[in-house]
């Protein structure tokens, strides 16, 4: 498993367990979308502005965000990631980039009354379920996503 942590902002510190918790989480959400193969993942850790930047370069939406994902492949209508992944290969799946602003992360967690780490483990687990095919365009996508977050969370115990 290869996954590249690159920290572009300066407003909070990035300390060595939050790393290793998100290592944990890529690994927990593999296991529970039984992904064959090796994932691989950049994450990049952003501030509010830079955030704000990306979402309205590629949504069109000029606000800041808590996270974005960006699929190393592009997929068409109706189609999902892991039908263009190898099902049987062990060997490395390019899954893409999720973008993290921790300033948003640090709002929401106050806002939420969580942990910070619990906070920023949740919008990893859903970046990286939108880069695994996943989606909350209709309620019932809604509602296997939020399972797939909270089983996700629970394995690496971090509950509200």
């Amino acid at each position: 498993m290869e996954v590249a942590i690159l920290n572009e902002q300066e407003k909070m510190p990035v300390p060595e367990s939050l790393h290793e918790m998100m290592i944990e989480v890529v690994e927990v959400c593999w296991r529970v979308m039984a992904r064959q193969g090796t994932p691989e993942v950049s994450i990049l850790l952003c501030d509010n502005q830079q955030i704000q930047e990306l979402n309205r370069d590629y949504r069109g939406i000029d606000e800041p965000t808590d996270v974005l994902s960006f699929p190393q492949e592009e997929m068409g209508e109706g189609e999902e990631v892991f039908l263009q992944m190898p099902a049987l290969s062990d060997g490395p799946v390019l899954l893409g980039d999720v973008v993290i602003s921790l300033e948003k992360a640090k709002e929401q967690a106050q806002a939420y009354g969580h942990s910070f780490e619990r906070e920023v483990g949740y919008l990893l687990t859903h970046g990286l379920l939108h880069l695994l095919g996943l989606d909350h365009g209709t309620e019932d996508e809604r509602i296997l996503m939020r399972e797939k977050e909270e089983e996700v969370l629970a394995q690496l115990q971090l509950t509200r």
